[in-house]
């Protein structure tokens, strides 16, 4: 086993699959030599050269662009995109053509192409360095949408989406890039795309999460002794583990949804929508949302008023207990 944090996890992942499969081609800005903002290829084209580890130019749309075609071509690409925020100008690429070819072509073309991202504040960032655009990607048809937590998942989870024959947006939460050490096998393992995880099994409330948000959500948990605390960890917003949740809300009766996004229209309502088809008649209770705020995320000097911490979600859990039936 080794002991790695998220950057070196996905790494790993990614250097034992490019071993594997010659086809795969890595593209971005400053992936090369540089080993990317963030370092996540760090060495990788030391190992496989820049005609598979390509330094792009500044320009989203081009490097999704040319990825699209790659895929189509027999290729498969992992474009990173250097922030979330900087996704917006490949949104034409994403939306109208890298998520619509399986059905534009009747199933003749798939484009097995991973958009690798990181997303989230946590890191005193400037603007459009710290947003949470999840929303768009899940919205979108065609898109697999993908967000691990933790080196062990962040490594499973990178594999099988290189692996998948459909796109995938890959976020990588840049709070907990470092924060988190943990055991992970060197070995190959994959985990399944749409399976959630259960972090701690509980009895008295369902408390769902993804992303950075599981760290805080799990932490909080550590200080709420007289109730018993079920955590989920999505892993994956497209598709949604439902059945996970549904199983745990029928259990428990009560629920609070915790995400970094903006509350409108955030991942939290999607899920209170499920649980109100599925499972309505089990909730003892409102169920409850910690989520960021309906603003641009402030600058450094104000970031931490705006995310969710420990306490809004421990307030969370008492709100549901004490309205409950």
């Amino acid at each position: 086993m080794l002991q790695l944090n998220i950057v070196e996890a996905v790494n790993l992942a990614l250097k034992q699959e490019m071993k594997r499969d010659k086809e795969i081609v890595l593209l971005g800005e400053d992936i090369g030599e540089d080993g990317g903002v963030f370092r996540v290829t760090d060495n990788l084209s030391k190992l496989y050269g820049n005609e598979r580890v390509i330094d792009t130019p500044l320009a989203e749309s081009g490097i999704v662009g040319v990825s699209f075609g790659m895929a189509l071509a027999g290729l498969k690409p992992i474009a990173e995109i250097q922030f979330e925020g900087f996704l917006m100008p490949a949104l034409d690429q994403i939306i109208n053509h890298v998520s619509r070819i399986r059905n534009r072509s009747k199933g003749r073309y798939t484009a097995p192409l991973v958009i690798r991202c990181p997303i989230g504040g946590g890191i005193k960032a400037l603007e459009h360095h710290s947003d949470s655009p999840e929303t768009y990607f899940v919205h979108t048809p065609g898109l697999k949408v993908v967000i691990p937590s933790n080196p062990y998942d962040a490594k499973g989870l990178m594999i099988s989406a290189i692996r998948d024959p459909d796109p995938v947006i890959f976020f990588e939460p840049k709070k907990v890039y470092r924060a988190i050490k943990q055991e992970v096998p060197e070995k190959e393992y994959l985990i399944p795309i749409g399976k959630a995880n259960v972090v701690k099994e509980g009895g008295d409330v369902t408390l769902i999460t993804y992303g950075a948000a599981v760290k805080t959500a799990y932490e909080a948990v550590q200080h709420i002794s007289n109730i018993s605390v079920e955590l989920i960890d999505l892993r994956t917003l497209k598709p949604i583990d439902t059945e996970t949740i549904i199983k745990s809300v029928k259990k428990t009766g009560k629920v609070v949804i915790a995400h970094e996004a903006q509350k409108t229209l955030g991942v939290a309502a999607e899920i209170i929508a499920r649980i109100n088809e599925k499972a309505f008649y089990s909730l003892e209770a409102p169920i409850e949302r910690v989520t960021g705020y309906d603003i641009i995320v402030p600058y450094p000097k104000h970031e931490d008023y705006y995310f969710i911490n420990q306490q809004r979600i421990i307030n969370a859990v008492d709100k549901v207990m004490k309205n409950s039936i």
